[in-house]
């Protein structure tokens, strides 16, 4: 596009657009807004710096094996802190969680946005945000009692189907199988219990962003692949869902940090034990790192509460990278953001 001459028959300079506060009012809200936010930088720095000086001794001292070791020995004099088991506890427990929410998340969502009526998605919608405002020891509470039972059940019935007879061939399911190879009386404390306490967790964050992002779809493309004689689903899995996937993918990732942090809610449904667990989730082993500094804060020594302290710094690290790469997802997935 060229640009208009004057009556000189030379091109004027570009308008520049006004982008700094001019009135009072705006240099006011202005400054309060980039205060909030230098605040809030300045507290995540602070707290690295604090965690990273008060467990620097714990990684001098345990090196590198303090990530990947499976031992944990209080003794004085013969301190060991390794996190490894717990480490992957709590990437264990968040995959789960993740399987589990974001089939109901998505469909929430779905539901909400495009065949609720107005009045019930209104409802839906404030329930979902309830949920999410609910505190992690009530979710937890209701987990112990009311839920475990009924996963217990479903731990039972997935561990009678872990051997696989075709035959010609028999082989064990690594994911529904024990370690020992024997049939435990109870199935409570596991990560597949866990997992699913974590999934109810994260379903409120999941859906909120993906109805965000399903609110802001050009509806005439979507009712236009419905008259060219789609289904639902089919417009679903062909339109919507490729459309709105770099959305929801920084959803679920923002809720996987979420689920890596969660402390209380899987604290009274896990099993704390020293010993890793690859991906015999309906054994009752390992743990997390949220519920083991929960666990020993109280009654740990001072070399102790460094460790644990080292073993915050690390899932902090790990739940601020996974915020990062949401945002910057989410960002590239709606670039009229930047406009």
């Amino acid at each position: 596009m060229t640009q208009l001459q004057d009556s000189s028959g030379e091109i004027p300079p570009r308008r520049q657009l006004r982008t700094k506060p001019f009135s009072l009012a705006d240099r006011v809200f202005y400054g309060v807004t980039k205060g909030a936010s230098s605040i809030s930088i300045i507290l995540v720095s602070a707290i690295l710096l604090f965690l990273f000086s008060q467990s620097l001794s714990t990684f001098q001292a345990q090196g590198l094996d303090f990530i990947t070791g499976s031992q944990w020995n209080n003794t004085k004099g013969d301190e060991v802190f390794q996190i490894g088991p717990m480490l992957w506890g709590s990437v264990l427990i968040s995959i789960l969680g993740i399987i589990g929410g974001v089939p109901m998340a998505i469909a929430a969502a779905y539901f909400i946005e495009f065949m609720a009526p107005k009045p019930v998605a209104k409802v839906a919608t404030v329930m979902i945000d309830l949920l999410a405002a609910m505190p992690s020891i009530v979710i937890g509470l209701w987990g112990l009692y009311v839920l475990t039972p009924v996963v217990s059940h479903w731990s039972e019935l997935l561990y009678t189907m872990h051997h696989v007879e075709l035959g010609f061939a028999s082989f064990d399911i690594p994911l529904l199988s024990m370690s020992n190879g024997k049939d435990p009386n109870t199935f409570g404390g596991t990560p597949f219990v866990a997992g699913w306490i974590v999934a109810v967790m994260i379903v409120p964050i999941i859906t909120s962003v993906t109805r965000e992002i399903f609110s802001q779809m050009d509806r005439d493309l979507i009712n236009s692949a419905l008259a060219l004689g789609g289904s639902r689903s089919s417009v679903f899995m062909r339109v919507i869902l490729p459309t709105a996937s770099g959305g929801v993918t920084g959803g679920v990732l923002l809720g996987l940090g979420r689920a890596l942090g969660e402390t209380v809610a899987i604290f009274y449904v896990l099993n704390l034990v020293s010993d890793i667990n690859w991906f015999n989730i309906l054994e009752s082993k390992g743990g997390s790192i949220a519920s083991l500094v929960l666990q020993k804060f109280g009654e740990g020594t001072s070399e102790e509460v460094k460790a644990l302290m080292a073993a915050g710094l690390v899932l902090f690290v790990i739940t601020l990278l996974v915020n990062w790469l949401a945002a910057v997802i989410v960002n590239r997935a709606q670039p009229w953001r930047k406009i």
